[in-house]
């Protein structure tokens, strides 16, 4: 097993993805501690990171995170204190992120190794299997209860995942779900004890690397085709959209109390 560091650079921390081969199949964990929020330097790494493994001999990945923590999504602290045109950014860069996922040449795995909401549930989404860990973690779309409509693209994946019945009651209620609910409808895919959820999403990933290599991939485009046709389009009024409700005034004032809470629980 192969394990090395990419580091990116911002004005708080030092963000990394950690690159760990295991064979074929390359897991790509997300390590910006404690919560692996998605900041754009970490958005913009991993994005990279999805579009250059294929290129440098993976034929699988596994996206994974820290323990008990895959991902709380957008780092609402670091936004709240960007202007117009970097929330922009931010956003034009997610929806890259998301179509690089979409339309990865090869099987994705989302190993999700805790708490996944927001941002962390988005990911996944666009993956090719969902496996959680079990445990008091907490998944799910909640982008409603802090102010934001949650944007076309992402609502469309989920109801592609889940059904348009599941889909809104999630996302309208803005739910966050245990991981044995999230199994039941069919959110996450498998359910199992968080110190096998990297080695099942690796057998998983060998599994389908096992296959007939040509048959496999031209089904897996075919299965994935709706998915891909989602980003065949301009997005440009869309994310203007959902760049502008970040500024309306419910949304501000509902981040900055979901900030300052979060500063409280700090103290």
């Amino acid at each position: 097993m192969l394990v090395r560091i990419i580091p990116c650079d911002d004005r708080h921390s030092l963000i990394m993805i950690r690159t760990i081969d295991h064979g074929a199949v390359r897991e790509l964990q997300l390590n910006r501690p404690p919560a692996n929020a998605l900041s754009l330097e970490l958005i913009v790494a991993l994005k990279r990171a999805v579009e250059s493994s294929p290129q440098e001999g993976a034929r699988s990945l596994v996206l994974s995170g820290l323990p008990g923590k895959f991902s709380a999504g957008l780092d609402v602290p670091q936004l709240l204190t960007l202007d117009h045109g970097a929330i922009a950014t931010i956003w034009r860069e997610l929806y890259a992120l998301l179509r690089a996922l979409a339309l990865s040449p090869i099987p994705i795995v989302a190993a999700i190794t805790g708490h996944a909401t927001a941002g962390g549930t988005v990911l996944p989404l666009f993956c090719d299997w969902r496996i959680v860990a079990q445990g008091d973690w907490k998944i799910g779309l909640n982008e409603v209860q802090v102010g934001l409509p949650l944007p076309p693209v992402i609502f469309a994946g989920l109801r592609r995942l889940i059904g348009p019945h599941q889909a809104e009651r999630l996302a309208v209620g803005g739910r966050l779900i245990s991981p044995d609910e999230a199994g039941r409808i069919g959110l996450v895919d498998e359910v199992v004890p968080i110190d096998q959820v990297i080695a099942r999403a690796v057998d998983w990933s060998r599994g389908l690397l096992a296959l007939p290599v040509d048959a496999m991939a031209a089904t897996r485009r075919q299965a994935r085709a709706d998915l891909a046709e989602l980003f065949a389009t301009d997005f440009e009024s869309e994310l203007e959209r959902v760049a502008t409700s970040w500024w309306s005034a419910e949304a501000q004032t509902t981040l900055k109390v979901l900030v300052q809470r979060l500063a409280a629980k700090k103290k």
